[in-house]
């Protein structure tokens, strides 16, 4: 954040403040406006009043003005003359008084009016950038004016976060479905020419063929329940039943279930399982071990090696990690941790079986558990991925 940035937010007034500011600045102007007319033109009355006088009032006047006594006639012409014109200036001068009020009070809510329209300016340009978000343009951004009040700035960038959350969401929404178009067209139109070409006699029905059909039946099944584990993290039902156990032994459960088939695939597995107590849904857990494992099993395994770890974290989390030796991550990590279908190599796509959510599942399952999934290359070749759970 940039220094005027933060000078411009930490002058920023409440609103509060600043009405109450406005509301005392326009009844000192108007009282003000009001006195100053209203003595300006007592004053001219009663220089008119002077200039009107008889020369022996006058003279009484002039007098009494310098601490003499005048004659009994000159005074008695002044007091007379004097009781005449007061009754007319009284009335002249509550006249003026109206008037004047009248006029700071117009003054005044112009004023007025100029600053309420300052401050109701971004309010404006927010309920015209709401219409055109509630339009489906998400671009919509509304510029800070120097001057708002402080809600008027924090509601700005509320705005402006949530329209960005939304723009980002709507992108990430339209990739998604292409993918999931995607992913989905190549098992259907298998199953289609092969269903087709049975149906044809052009496919003898046998073992064999129905054994490729159902293996793409399984494929479809793979990307429906992990695209439906990322509904439910969305909408935050993915931990449903968190119990106290040992990360260590979960993973320990799961490593020796994939033995087989990691073995086919001529990976070593390390272990170094330090117990890691935790409070976590087991079975997402379980899911998310495995499909770290899987996930190493078919991109790593040209490395034949295979590391995983686990350890307790000074605040009461884990951490589960997994290193190999394979091809590692590519430089825009961004990518792999946050687009679903992510594959690493655009040739190993269905060749080793994957849906490419295998990624995005793991990491709605770790931060939902209050944690989060991270990416790196390792100094020596290979990636580490590690998934950390920190307490509810």
């Amino acid at each position: 954040m940039s220094r005027p940035t933060r000078w411009r937010r930490a002058r920023a007034l409440p609103l509060a403040t600043l009405t109450a500011i406005a509301i005392a600045t326009m009844l000192m102007l108007s009282v003000g406006l009001a006195y100053i007319g209203v003595t300006w033109y007592s004053a001219y009355l009663e220089e008119s009043i002077n200039r009107s006088l008889p020369p022996e009032a006058a003279l009484a006047y002039t007098r009494v003005y310098e601490g003499l006594l005048p004659d009994e006639a000159g005074l008695k012409t002044l007091i007379d003359h004097l009781e005449t014109a007061s009754a007319e200036a009284d009335l002249k001068v509550q006249i003026a008084t109206l008037a004047y009020s009248l006029l700071s009070a117009v003054v005044s809510a112009i004023i007025g009016v100029y600053l309420a329209r300052r401050i109701a300016r971004p309010l404006e340009d927010l309920t015209a950038a709401a219409d055109v978000l509630g339009s489906g343009d998400f671009s919509a951004r509304v510029a800070a004016s120097a001057g708002s009040t402080r809600e008027v700035e924090s509601l700005v960038r509320t705005f402006n976060t949530l329209a960005a959350n939304l723009e980002r969401m709507e992108t990430r929404l339209r990739f998604n479905n292409m993918a999931v178009a995607h992913e989905l067209r190549t098992p259907l139109t298998v199953l289609q020419g092969g269903l087709q070409g049975i149906l044809d006699g052009v496919f003898p029905m046998d073992r064999r063929m129905l054994a490729d059909l159902l293996l793409q039946v399984e494929g479809l099944g793979r990307i429906v329940e992990d695209l439906r584990t990322l509904s439910l993290a969305i909408g935050q039902q993915l931990v449903m039943q968190r119990q106290r156990l040992d990360a260590a032994g979960v993973v320990a459960a799961v490593l020796s279930a994939a033995q087989p088939m990691l073995e086919a695939e001529g990976l070593t597995v390390e272990t170094d399982l330090q117990p890691a107590p935790v409070s976590a849904d087991p079975s997402r857990l379980r899911q998310a071990v495995l499909a770290l494992v899987d996930n190493a099993r078919r991109y790593a395994a040209g490395g034949g090696w295979l590391r995983v770890e686990t350890a307790p974290l000074p605040d009461g989390g884990v951490v589960i990690r997994l290193l190999d030796r394979g091809p590692g991550f590519p430089e825009d990590m961004d990518a792999v941790a946050i687009n679903p279908f992510w594959r690493g190599d655009a040739s190993r796509s269905r060749a080793t079986g994957g849906t490419g959510l295998g990624l995005s599942v793991v990491q709605a399952i770790a931060v939902a558990h209050c944690g989060d999934l991270t990416l790196a290359n390792r100094p020596e070749g290979g990636a580490v991925v590690a998934i950390r759970l920190r307490p509810a």
